[in-house]
């Protein structure tokens, strides 16, 4: 089997300014062509619906320029012209930050007047000269680019993060300054130091949380972090429904027990048949307090990362993941299974085809669809909006 190139992991975590309906930061991510990615975080100027237009103006033309290739300071010197003027200020303005790398690692950063990113090496900072190059802009007001460039590593972190974290905390007692970028550093490090495989995801809601905490759970700020991770991809493999041709149930389970990374089954009768054919004991949740309603409770299986009920739980894990809707839910077996499916990059999906008479009663819920459709909402799913690597395959 062919060795993989390492993967870019793209997460990012916001909240909004307390009292605003849109958020004035913009997180926008874009994956060229041979696992190329391009990340920016834009800041417009003030909050609200203004703020969002300038910093969703900035954003699109950053990544198109530099997905283009354009020259660096001919492209800021656009964004910075084309933007609108504020009536109030005279100034059009985002600031913005923009991440381009490429799967061989190869990273380009360039920033302009966003807090400086922290690039995590092996749970360390690494410090690198960042090169400055001034731009005359239409409007007159100077601006001041930073770049730098560097060949990432394995296990390499990138973290961005607009002035609602560095500021977070201003004028109080303990912190009449904010955060600051030194402090943030010094939890990014205890954090990973702590947790040296921690996903993205997580870095990024903690950041976020911390931050918001420090605003007395009321944010002052447009509060918004990203993390672009390269590391060696996580995989995992979810087997649904037992295959079509039953002479092939011990090569379905054969497969699962050779697999190296995590694993699932989603449906009962998928667990029965891995169980029965690797000899495992099928083990029921002891414990039924506190159960969701709407989604049946996982189950057991010795070598197996998580083992839930089939077409209900794909059917609310998918509608979940369209909706982004998975923040205060309470834990269940779509919350967990979303969260293995969030943390791994290359997603193996294996589905039987073997008519299951439970799914064919038409009084059951619409959402409720025929299994292969359910998987194929996700694969959408997972790859369109979540930048993931998924392969279904039907057996």
């Amino acid at each position: 089997m062919p060795q993989r190139w390492p993967v870019i992991e793209v997460e990012h975590a916001q909240v909004r300014k307390h009292g605003q309906a849109a958020f004035g930061d913009v997180w926008h991510c874009v994956r060229a062509d041979r696992g190329r990615v391009i990340a920016v975080l834009a800041d417009g100027l003030g909050s609200g619906i203004k703020a969002n237009v300038l910093a969703n103006l900035t954003a699109t033309m950053a990544a198109r320029y530099v997905q283009a290739d354009a020259d660096l300071r001919r492209a800021a010197a656009t964004i910075m012209e084309t933007l609108p003027v504020c009536s109030v200020r005279q100034i059009a303005y985002s600031t913005f930050t923009i991440v381009d790398m490429d799967r061989r690692g190869r990273t380009r950063l360039v920033n302009f007047d966003n807090p400086t990113s922290v690039i995590l090496r092996r749970a360390q900072v690494l410090d690198l000269p960042r090169e400055e190059f001034s731009l005359a802009t239409a409007s007159g007001r100077p601006a001041v680019l930073r770049f730098v460039e560097f060949q990432a590593v394995p296990g390499d972190r990138v973290v961005l993060f607009s002035d609602g974290v560095s500021q977070a905390g201003v004028g109080t007692a303990a912190m009449p300054l904010g955060w600051g970028r030194s402090a943030i550093q010094q939890e990014l490090l205890r954090k990973v130091q702590a947790e040296p495989g921690l996903g993205g995801r997580s870095l990024c809601r903690h950041l976020v949380g911390r931050a918001l905490a420090l605003d007395g759970h009321q944010a002052k700020d447009d509060i918004t972090c990203g993390v672009i991770s390269y590391r060696h991809p996580r995989e995992l493999l979810l087997i649904t429904g037992p295959p079509v041709a039953r002479e092939r149930d011990r090569q379905i389970a054969e497969m699962s027990r050779e697999f190296e990374g995590r694993k699932v089954i989603c449906g009962g009768s998928t667990a029965n048949l891995v169980a029965r054919e690797l000899g495992l004991e099928l083990k029921m949740p002891l414990n039924l307090r506190n159960l969701d309603p709407e989604v049946p409770p996982t189950c057991g299986l010795e070598g197996f990362d998580l083992v839930t009920e089939g077409a209900i739980t794909l059917a609310t894990l998918t509608r979940l993941l369209e909706e982004d809707d998975l923040e205060g839910r309470r834990p269940n077996a779509a919350t967990q299974l979303a969260a293995l499916l969030l943390e791994s990059d290359v997603i193996r999906i294996v589905a039987g085809t073997r008519i299951n008479e439970a799914l064919q009663d038409p009084n059951l819920p619409a959402d409720l669809d025929i299994r292969r459709n359910i998987l194929r909402r996700l694969q959408r799913v997972l790859t369109g909006k979540y930048l993931k690597d998924v392969d279904l395959k039907f057996v």
